[in-house]
């Protein structure tokens, strides 16, 4: 109630007769104190505000400090209840920076030091806008300076907790102080560079930062654009730019692309094109991007320079991917603020207690009308409040305190049954509950449904926000496919769920989740999955019985790549498992797409940070979404992945002839009885294209291990071309780089290739000296003079005829005694080992070597498979997902230009899209494939020859290869003489016998041709064979690679 006898009359006199702000500080405060007391309300006896806003407008300068000292005096004493009232009186507090008295000055900027610091950081952008608005139609120089100065404050009063809200207003406020900077008045100008600077230092990009001054000063004097623009030429962005770094680029960029000067228009589109791979928001990209499409059109079709006109071309294409539109037109419409406005205040209103509302006299179900006019301000405001935490999804219970400042804290003051953070939380669950309501079909909602779980969340991985406050709508016995790229979060989602850290998520005890995750191993596929589920350490102790309880009994399963390392018998079974577990629900992450169309019953899309639902199973999430055709077209994709040629193999004309060769193998893992690999024969050749295919524990990855020298088998031979680069990718990225998880995926290629040769090479068992290999080089070497000597190592390579001889250092003697030894003869003294490990540094020097293991080419050759750059720069690989880690090992293995290229389920990481990048490049490549993949159709794709392993023992189906022995260790006179009767000599191929060189029946293709005559040459003939082998070593010189023959034509 009001103060009764008229209590504020005295008050508002002896406010009206005060002298100086400490004459008018008394009456103000005792009619603050008076009003709190008494209830908001009071303000309407006497009509307070009414008197107090005539007092600040009037032209008595005592007046205007007793009506400034009074607004103080209520936001400091009452606080944030009367702020919404205070706000119209902004305007006329700025203007009375311009008065001509000092204390009316200080007062006025007193008081809006008060009304700043009430107002919520949601309320700053109204806030603000009220101060910029006036900077822009005050003609008064002093009151411009004030308005500046006010805008620096209020970002030093509210920038720790309102960076991001204040960094939002830079596309609105910054044009306006821009202006102000080409004040005539000087004080105005100064005023105004140091509000841009303050105003810059919320911006979230740390890649900006450091250029701040640079950029502010290129708006006051466009001359220094060319100054700026080189600044920013050397400056790396690898942060998501948003719409406040947009604001503050956008008018550079403009000034940039309109500049006379070739040099500042080459920088500025390669400036521009690097900022647009970096704009994730398509709608940021519409608003902000637009205004350049004109300036890029133009350089690109008027440069002079061809070089500036690529550039130009370069960037408009990135351009336009990143949003921006052809035409240049109209950004999209924003958003619709007076009509999110309206939509919280009529739940606001339904929310208040019955006294502060007006029932409606038509319809009693509709809301009311607020009791007092005042009252009705306050509503206005918070509707604004509150309409921007409904955008932002502010939902969760983290969340609370910014209801309780943006609503409960200005509802409080107006009655005595309102609690402030009572009111907050009721509001807040209303306008969840009406939020969840609307997600009604996007989420897959259809009527009486048992949903296990509804909320709302967001999920970051380091400093990376993968998804923002999104719906997780999981509806009992349903099954989700979850679909997404590689790096998406697909994973990360799974683990949160798992590890309790998604908000609302229900507790365990409510919702059992149990996270099937695979580290299968070669080793362990012979245990049953109830055994190998009880041999992880973390389960140590627990009963058989209560793990299958856990998985029987689990309310929501999470299934990471559960098909990865099953075979087709084993991916049914799984199948028909998940089908029949009706009230299970899943959430499945795959890559298969036959597995996703056989059990999922709705699937779950990555859009814009966002969870968007489609009911049905895979086939009809792709009807609806076209670009996700992938799923079922190889060649569908949209990723590009670029192999490099294979080098050239010294001595090989032929690309049928073997290169790499298993006769009569066996092999057993030790501890065990039974050989996974028996009698084994096999061959590639540099046209191979070979799959794999068998069931799980069939021997398929162990007999990889045999041809790319990981295991050495107990019987049998293996045989290598001793220049062959073999790009082995193992099932499990992590065997390739589980020890440089701290390093980028950059790092790692050029840690591994740095001394010019893959260090990988000499890690394998096979080529790892043993004890007795040590002790073969204590034995002494007898020479053909009776002289000994100890090998101490091989220095060098050359050919010899047919094979290889190498240089010889001995021990303890120098370099001019080295001498040369035929490969047959060290081979025959037992020096195998040490032929091989030299023969595989030479092969990885020939490919690797020749390459500079730069940034710039490293992070090139990571991107042309697929891997984005920023990533493979500077994010470490533990921090990679499973397809990521996947895209870094191939680029090591094709580091080198490998001719041959061993993929063991290349596909169990990969996303679809990547799969067919893969696909569509190995298709391309002309080197040798050989494929473990249980995806068929990878490789029926690719592969037209098949090797089946079953039961440790190889067949051969499909079209084979005809490939013959490229170097001959040990001369044999039954074997063909000249390609043609090699080819004469070849017997025909059929699945049943496989390829001569794959059966070890090289020798018995045929009679072999006798040898003819060598016609001797003419003296012409004799010229032209060696203007051809000048030729020869004219391109070698130049162009490099393997050294010529010069005895071969």
């Amino acid at each position: 109630m009001p103060p009764k006898g008229g209590g504020l009359a005295p008050l508002l006199k002896k406010l009206g007769s005060a002298k100086t702000p400490l004459d008018a500080k008394g009456p103000a405060d005792s009619i603050a104190r008076t009003i709190k007391t008494h209830g908001l309300i009071a303000l309407a006896d006497q009509n307070v505000l009414t008197t107090l806003i005539d007092h600040i407008s009037g032209k008595s300068s005592y007046a205007r400090i007793a009506g400034a000292a009074a607004l103080q005096s209520l936001a400091t004493i009452i606080r944030e209840p009367v702020l919404p009232l205070l706000m119209p009186s902004v305007p006329l507090l700025l203007n009375m920076y311009a008065d001509e008295d000092d204390s009316a000055r200080n007062t006025a900027t007193r008081a809006m030091q008060a009304i700043t610091t009430l107002t919520p950081v949601e309320g700053l952008g109204q806030l603000i806008e009220t101060i910029a608005g006036e900077l822009k139609v005050n003609g008064k120089w002093k009151a411009k300076v004030g308005c500046l100065k006010e805008i620096a404050r209020t970002v030093d009063i509210k920038g720790q907790e309102g960076k991001e809200e204040l960094a939002a207003l830079l596309g609105s406020v910054l044009p306006v102080v821009e202006e102000a900077m080409h004040d005539t008045k000087n004080e105005v100008s100064t005023e105004a560079v140091k509000t841009a600077t303050v105003l810059c230092s919320t911006l979230p990009n740390p890649d900006l930062l450091p250029h701040v001054n640079v950029l502010i000063e290129s708006m006051k004097a466009p001359g220094t654009v060319p100054a700026a623009i080189k600044a920013l030429s050397n400056t790396t962005f690898v942060t998501e730019v948003t719409a406040p770094s947009l604001a503050v680029l956008i008018p550079l960029l403009q000034r940039a692309l309109n500049d006379r000067s070739m040099e500042v228009q080459r920088r500025a589109v390669i400036i521009l094109e690097n900022v647009c791979k970096l704009v994730r928001d398509p709608v940021v990209a519409a608003q902000y991007l637009n205004p350049l499409v004109e300036g890029v059109v133009k350089i690109k079709t008027t440069a002079s320079f061809p070089e500036v006109r690529a550039f130009a071309e370069s960037a408009y294409d990135t351009l336009i991917k990143a949003g921006a539109s052809t035409d240049g037109g109209a950004p999209p419409p924003s958003r619709d603020l007076p009509a999110e406005a309206e939509a919280a205040r009529l739940v606001i209103l339904s929310l208040l207690p019955p006294n502060l509302v007006i029932p409606s006299p038509n319809d009693a179900d509709a809301p009311g009308t607020p009791f007092h006019p005042y009252f009705d301000a306050v509503v206005n405001f918070i509707s604004g409040l509150v309409a921007e935490l409904v955008h932002r999804n502010a939902f969760t219970a983290s969340d609370q305190p910014k209801w309780i400042r943006c609503l409960g804290a200005f509802v409080e003051g107006w009655g005595e049954e309102v609690k402030s953070q009572s009111f907050a939380e009721e509001a807040r669950m209303r306008f969840l509950a009406i939020e969840l309501a609307k997600g009604t079909g996007s989420s897959g909602e259809q009527g009486n449904e048992d949903v296990i779980v509804d909320t709302i969340f967001s999920l970051a991985y380091g400093a990376l926000l993968l998804l923002s406050h999104t719906r997780l709508r999981l509806v009992r016995g349903r099954r989700y496919g979850i679909c997404a790229g590689n790096g998406m979060g697909k994973s990360t989602l799974l683990r949160a769920i798992r590890d309790g850290k998604v908000e609302n998520f229900p507790p365990q005890s409510e919702v059992r989740a149990v996270m099937v995750e695979h580290a299968l191993q070669g080793e362990d596929r012979s245990l049953s999955i109830i055994d190998f589920i009880a041999a992880d350490k973390e389960l140590e102790g627990v009963a058989r019985s209560q793990i299958r309880e856990q998985l029987t009994e689990a309310d929501l399963l999470l299934l990471d790549e559960p098909t990865n390392h099953l075979d087709v018998s084993s991916v049914r079974w799984l199948e028909e498992w998940l089908l029949g577990q009706k009230n299970v629900t899943c959430l499945i992450v795959s890559h298969d797409s036959g597995f996703l169309d056989n059990v999922t019953t709705d699937i779950i899309h990555y859009e814009s940070k966002k969870l968007v639902y489609y009911p049905g199973p895979l086939k009809a999430f792709v009807e609806k979404v076209p670009s996700a055709q992938s799923y079922y077209t190889l060649a569908a994709t949209s990723i590009r992945f670029s192999f490099p040629p294979p080098g050239s193999l010294m001595g090989v004309r032929s690309n049928t002839r073997a290169i790499l060769k298993l006769k009569d193998c066996t092999y057993t893992y030790p501890g065990r009885d039974s050989p996974s690999l028996s009698g084994v024969t096999c061959a590639l050749s540099l046209s191979s294209r070979v799959g794999i295919i068998g069931p799980n524990g069939a021997g398929k990855s162990t007999l990889i291990r045999l041809l790319t020298g990981e295991a050495s088998p107990q019987e049998g031979t293996v045989y290598k071309h001793p220049s062959l680069r073999v790009g082995y990718v193992a099932q499990h990225a992590t065997h390739h780089i589980e020890q440089h998880l701290e390093k980028t995926p950059v790092g790692y290629i050029q840690w591994r290739f740095q001394d010019g040769h893959d260090k990988e090479v000499l890690e394998k068992s096979t080529r790892v000296l043993t004890a007795e290999d040590r002790e073969l080089l204590e034995q002494d070497w007898v020479g053909k003079t009776g002289e000994k000597r100890k090998i101490e190592m091989i220095m060098g390579r050359q050919k010899l005829k047919k094979s290889f001889q190498y240089e010889i250092k001995w021990r303890g003697m120098d370099h001019k005694f080295n001498t040369w030894v035929a490969r047959e003869e060290l081979l025959e003294k037992g020096f195998t080992k040490l032929v091989q490990r030299f023969d595989d540094l030479e092969s990885s020097r020939e490919g690797a070597g020749s390459k500079e293991t730069t940034l710039s080419l490293v992070r090139k050759h990571l991107e042309e498979v697929g891997l984005d750059g920023d990533i493979a720069q500077y994010n470490e690989m533990g921090g990679l997902s499973g397809g990521q880690k996947m895209k870094v090992v191939i680029a090591a293995a094709l580091w080198n230009n490998p001719q041959i290229v061993v993929l063991d389920e290349v596909t169990n990481f990969l996303d679809r899209e990547a799969i067919g990048g893969v696909a569509v490049a190995i298709r391309e490549w002309s080197g040798a494939v050989c494929i473990i993949s249980h995806n068929t159709e990878f490789v029926n794709a690719l592969c037209p020859e098949m090797w089946n392993m079953e039961g440790g023992r190889l067949t051969r189906q499909g079209k084979a290869a005809v490939v013959e022995d490229a170097f001959l260790d040990v001369k044999d006179k039954s074997k063909p003489s000249s390609r043609l009767a090699s080819r004469r000599a070849s017997p025909a191929v059929t699945p049943q016998t496989g390829t001569p060189a794959a059966s070890g029946t090289e020798d018995a293709g045929g009679a072999s041709t006798p040898g003819t005559k060598k016609k001797k040459l003419t003296r012409n003939q004799l010229k032209a064979k060696e203007e051809r082998r000048r030729l020869r070593k004219l391109h070698w010189l130049t162009y490099g690679g393997p050294k010529p023959d010069s005895d071969s034509e």
